[in-house]
């Protein structure tokens, strides 16, 4: 089926769109890609609602509004929600002209995830035509995913989270505990790996549960939080391996260097507290949204080290490279002093003693204030909006979790 070279008539919910056929190829908008390679008017009344030959004018019975927004995307470059419009609405306009949320600017794509994750929602019909058993079944693993992966989404998630976060506080417990010189005894070590062994089962089930009702598997082993608990299990098993290969008492277990560091690193259960505490999950989102302030910040950091370091290796000791100040004698050695200085720690370990070397010092504290101080701003209000996001998301699964207990 041939198309004119003329303009093509977009009629979408009773509003025209006039688009030049050959833009019609270039758009990214699939369903309107489709429409130029049709060979007949069968397929092509598959992809629209009408078709006029003589005007050559599509009809679309959608949202003329969303496609208006949709088509301001295209002229420049930014896809953003229609105000006082369901995000999912529109969201389910984007799938079926073909586009996706990665197309969504990051604002409306946080707004997307957010709605999202409120329920569980089917935008094709083709989904409402599976079998009741299918639909059960995944509204099954939809519900074990969000009682793990969402601890307000329920009143039982709430319960396993305050589960999770009482073995993280024993297991983080035990670990200090078992520094100490009065736990080294044969019985207080037994209990401890009693009470150790009961803490990593836990943890060992809950990862692996939240990993069967996934809905993408690789993703879930991407996640940083996942990373952690990985890193955090794996110590355990390798020790427990080890010993059951060498013994008890081997010389391995005895010079075990490598053990007791994998054992150390079950410290990073506590970073495990991020998925229950809204301040631990404020300070990743925040870090995480503002790696180029932080990378900004560094560079800062490091430009004046160079310049400070070998500024005070040539006024302390340089100058005199006999009786000058030992504390001073590389330029590395100086950076330490840089680094405390600029953050206004100051040990007292090291310092000028040369008026030069003072004034130096003055400048070097007043400069580390000004250049740490001019990143912050950002990462602030990044930290402030992060915050918000958070809890205007908590309060709505507090607010659901209410209704559904008041039912």
């Amino acid at each position: 089926m041939k198309f004119s070279s003329k303009l093509c008539i977009l009629n979408v919910g009773g509003r025209r769109f006039s688009v030049p056929a050959e833009l019609m190829k270039r758009l990214p908008l699939s369903r309107l890609s489709r429409l130029q390679r049709c060979g007949s008017e069968r397929e092509l009344l598959e992809l629209c609602d009408d078709y006029d030959r003589d005007r050559n004018e599509f009809f679309f019975d959608r949202h003329s509004e969303a496609f208006n927004f949709i088509m301001l995307y295209i002229q420049h470059g930014r896809l953003r929600f229609v105000p006082q419009m369901c995000e999912l609405s529109f969201y389910n306009e984007m799938l079926y002209w073909g586009l996706e949320s990665s197309d969504l600017q990051p604002c409306c794509q946080r707004r997307l995830d957010d709605r999202l994750s409120d329920g569980f929602v089917h935008f094709f019909p083709e989904t409402e035509q599976r079998g009741l058993e299918e639909v059960a079944q995944s509204c099954w693993m939809e519900t074990l995913r969000r009682t793990f992966e969402e601890p307000t989404s329920s009143l039982l998630a709430r319960l396993l989270a305050s589960v999770s976060v009482l073995f993280v506080v024993v297991s983080i417990g035990m670990l200090c505990a078992s520094t100490l010189p009065d736990w080294r005894g044969t019985e207080t070590m037994e209990k401890h790996r009693i009470i150790e062994a009961v803490c990593i089962a836990w943890f060992s089930m809950e990862c692996l549960i939240r990993f069967l009702v996934s809905q993408d598997k690789c993703e879930f082993v991407c996640r940083p939080l996942n990373i952690i608990d990985l890193l955090a299990i794996m110590p355990y098993y390798i020790s427990v391996t080890t010993t059951m290969l060498t013994g008890e008492n081997s010389q391995l277990q005895r010079a075990g260097v490598l053990l007791r560091v994998l054992r150390m690193m079950r410290i990073f259960w506590v970073i495990k507290l991020a998925r229950h505490f809204l301040g631990l999950q404020t300070l990743g989102l925040t870090l995480r949204r503002c790696y180029r302030e932080m990378v900004m910040l560094l560079v800062f950091i490091c430009v004046a080290m160079a310049i400070f370091s070998a500024m005070a290796q040539l006024l302390e000791h340089g100058l005199d490279l006999e009786g000058g100040n030992q504390d001073y004698a590389s330029i590395p050695a100086a950076c330490w002093w840089v680094i405390i200085s600029m953050t206004t720690v100051g040990y007292g370990d090291m310092y000028p003693v040369t008026v030069a070397g003072r004034v130096l010092g003055g400048l070097c504290v007043v400069s580390g204030i000004v250049l740490l101080a001019l990143p912050i701003t950002f990462i602030y209000h990044s930290f402030v909006q992060c915050y918000y996001e958070l809890k205007v998301r908590s309060t709505r699964c507090n607010h659901r979790l209410s209704a559904e207990f008041t039912q």
